[in-house]
């Protein structure tokens, strides 16, 4: 599914359960920042060589996409494209000195 059907399907489900209004770029980043911190729980007790058990790689399949789809609606009501916003990143990344 390429970007644009689906930013297009997560505002139609936004819209059809009235969170539109709600979600403020304020709002959003705090959304953001509970979804990452849901990822952070999955290896909050683990070993750094842990092995997530197929439970936990599903949940974490979860909430990673719980955070991507705030990060899309902060992208939608910024108005950029998300993909540009990586491809300048990198860009920009390419350009440091990594010392």
């Amino acid at each position: 599914m390429d970007y644009q059907k689906l930013m297009q399907e997560l505002i139609d489900f936004r819209n059809s359960r009235g969170w539109d209004k709600g979600q403020t770029l304020p709002n959003l980043a705090k959304s953001v920042n509970i979804e990452a911190a849901e990822i952070l729980e999955i290896f909050q007790w683990k070993k750094t060589n842990d092995e997530l058990s197929e439970d936990e790689k599903t949940h974490l399949k979860g909430e990673i996409a719980d955070t991507l789809i705030y990060l899309f609606y902060m992208c939608d009501r910024l108005d950029v494209d998300p993909m540009d916003v990586m491809k300048a990143k990198l860009e920009y990344n390419k350009g440091r000195k990594w010392d």
